[in-house]
C-alpha cells in the first residue's frame, strides 16, 4: 500500500516541492551560510554599513570586510579607524598603525647655523719659488760629471762636474801676464782676475793659479745652490755653452699641499682657512696649515679649483707627489641663523623639491606635499630659502611611503604635482577589494 502511493505521479511531484522548499529556506535563512557562498568585496557605499572595514598600510585604496593580506604586496591589512574629520582634499591620510609600519617620523623644522666639512683630496708638490735650476758657468765639454742620478741631493759649494774650456784656459793665460805685468798695470791683473771671477772661480781657485803659474785644462765646477735633482739635462762628454742648464733641482725644506675644490664648494673657503688634513704615508698623524692660495682659474675639464697650504719640511717627512686627504670646517659666510632641514626629508625631482608637511589639528596624521627652494647643501641637511617656516612639522623618514600612499590616492606627489589616478599594471587589479575609481 505504502509503495503504492509512492508511485503515485502526483504523490511524487508533491514531495519534491516540498523539499525544494525546505532546502531553499536552510539556505537563504542562515546568515553565515549565505556570507560563505556571496564573498564579495566591499564597495564604498556597502562599507558604511560594516562595523570593520580593513586596508592595505602602502595601499589604501584597498577595502575589505575581513582581515587578509593586501593583493597588490601581501601585506597584513590592517583595521581602517574612521574618521569623520574633514580634511584637505589634496592632503594624504595616514592612520597610526600605518604610520608605524611605513617608520614615518617627523621634525619640526627650525633655525640652525649653517656649516660644513669639506672634504679635499690633493698631492703634495714642489714649491715653485724653491726650484733652481745648476748652469754651466762656462762653455766648455764635460769630462766627468760627479751627479748622475735624477733625485740625488747636492749641496751649496759641492764638486758636481769636471769641465774642459778653451776659454778658461785663455783666460788663466791672460792672467798669468798680467802677473808678470802687475808691477805697472795693477789694473789689468784686476781686470783679469775680474774675468774669472764672472765664471763664478773662487779667490782660492784664482789664487791657485796665480799662486802655480801653470794652466789648468780641465777645470772644476762647483754648486751655486743646494737641492735634490728633479731632470739632469746632460751626460758626461756634452758639450755645453754658457749659461745652459745641465741640473733642475728643488729645494725640499718648503712644500705645498695642493687640493682640488669643487666649483659648488667654493663659496665655504676663504683665504686663511685652516686645514686639517693626513697623508697615506704617515699613518696616525694629523697636520695643519692655512690656505695661502686660491687658484683664480678652474680647470675646465674636472671643474675644480686649485687650493695650496705652505707646508714646511725640514724633516724631509713629507715628498712630492704623496697623497693626502684633507677637511675644512667651514662655516656659512652669510650673517644669521639659517632655515635647516634634513636630506632625508626632501624629494627631488630634478627640476621640483619637495617635502611632506604634517596639517595641524587633523585627528589622524595628515600629509600635503609642500615645494620648497634649496640653498646650500650642507654635511646632512640642505638650506631652505622659501616654501617652509619655522615650527612647521615635516616628515624625514618614510617620505617615499608617504609619496606613494598619494600617488595612488590620486593626491598631488612627488612625480604629479598637479594630482590625478596612478596607472595599475595589467594583472594588478585588486581582487577581493574595491576597484580604484
Amino acid at each position: 500500500m505504502r509503495w503504492a502511493i509512492l508511485q503515485n505521479r502526483n504523490v511524487r511531484s508533491a514531495l519534491l516541492i516540498v523539499a525544494g522548499i525546505v532546502l531553499g529556506w536552510l539556505l537563504f535563512h542562515n546568515p553565515e551560510v549565505n556570507n560563505s557562498l556571496t564573498n564579495t568585496a566591499v564597495s564604498p557605499a556597502d562599507s558604511l554599513h560594516h562595523k570593520q572595514i580593513w586596508t592595505c598600510a602602502m595601499h589604501p585604496q584597498i577595502r575589505m570586510d575581513r582581515p587578509g593580506k593586501c593583493p597588490i604586496c601581501g601585506m597584513d591589512l590592517i583595521p581602517l579607524v574612521k574618521t569623520n574629520a574633514v580634511i584637505d582634499q589634496n592632503a594624504v591620510q595616514m592612520s597610526e598603525s600605518a604610520m608605524k609600519l611605513a617608520e614615518v617620523q617627523t621634525t619640526l623644522v627650525g633655525h640652525g647655523n649653517a656649516s660644513k666639512e669639506l672634504r679635499l683630496y690633493g698631492k703634495i708638490q714642489p714649491d715653485e719659488r724653491l726650484l733652481v735650476s745648476q748652469s754651466a758657468l762656462v762653455p766648455g765639454r764635460i769630462e766627468q760629471l760627479m751627479v748622475n742620478v735624477t733625485g740625488e741631493k747636492v749641496n751649496k759649494g759641492q764638486l758636481i762636474a769636471r769641465i774642459y774650456s778653451p776659454e778658461l784656459i785663455t783666460a788663466q793665460k791672460e792672467l798669468l801676464e798680467a802677473k808678470t805685468l802687475s808691477d805697472q798695470y795693477p789694473e789689468v791683473l784686476e781686470a783679469a782676475r775680474n774675468k774669472l771671477r764672472a765664471w763664478k772661480l773662487t779667490e782660492q781657485q784664482i789664487a791657485g793659479i796665480e799662486k802655480s803659474g801653470s794652466v789648468k785644462n780641465v777645470f772644476d765646477i762647483y754648486a751655486t745652490r743646494s737641492g735634490v735633482v728633479v731632470d739632469r739635462k746632460v751626460k758626461a762628454g756634452d758639450y755645453v755653452s754658457e749659461g745652459q742648464v745641465l741640473f733642475d733641482m728643488a729645494d725640499l725644506s718648503g712644500l705645498w699641499a695642493v687640493f682640488d675644490v669643487y666649483e659648488t664648494d667654493l663659496h665655504w673657503i676663504s683665504l686663511g682657512d685652516n686645514v686639517e688634513f693626513t697623508a697615506q704615508a704617515l699613518p696616525g698623524k694629523v697636520f695643519n696649515g692655512r690656505i695661502s692660495f686660491i687658484d683664480p682659474v678652474m680647470d675646465p675639464s674636472a671643474r675644480v679649483t686649485k687650493i695650496r697650504v705652505d707646508l714646511p719640511n725640514s724633516g724631509m717627512q713629507f715628498k712630492p707627489e704623496m697623497f693626502i686627504n684633507g677637511m675644512i670646517h667651514s662655516g656659512q659666510k652669510s650673517s644669521g641663523e639659517q632655515l635647516i632641514i634634513p636630506k632625508s626629508a626632501v624629494l627631488w625631482t630634478g627640476t621640483r623639491s619637495v617635502v611632506y608637511v604634517k596639517v595641524p589639528g587633523a585627528t589622524e596624521p595628515t600629509f600635503k606635499m609642500q615645494e620648497v627652494t634649496l640653498g646650500n647643501s650642507l654635511q646632512n641637511s640642505y638650506e631652505v630659502l622659501s616654501g617652509l617656516a619655522s615650527g612647521a612639522e615635516i616628515v624625514t623618514n618614510g617620505t617615499f611611503s608617504v609619496d606613494a600612499a598619494a600617488q595612488l590616492e590620486g593626491k598631488p606627489s612627488m612625480m604629479k604635482p598637479e594630482g590625478g589616478t596612478t596607472n595599475t599594471m595589467p594583472g594588478m587589479e585588486m581582487s577581493g577589494g574595491t576597484k580604484k575609481q
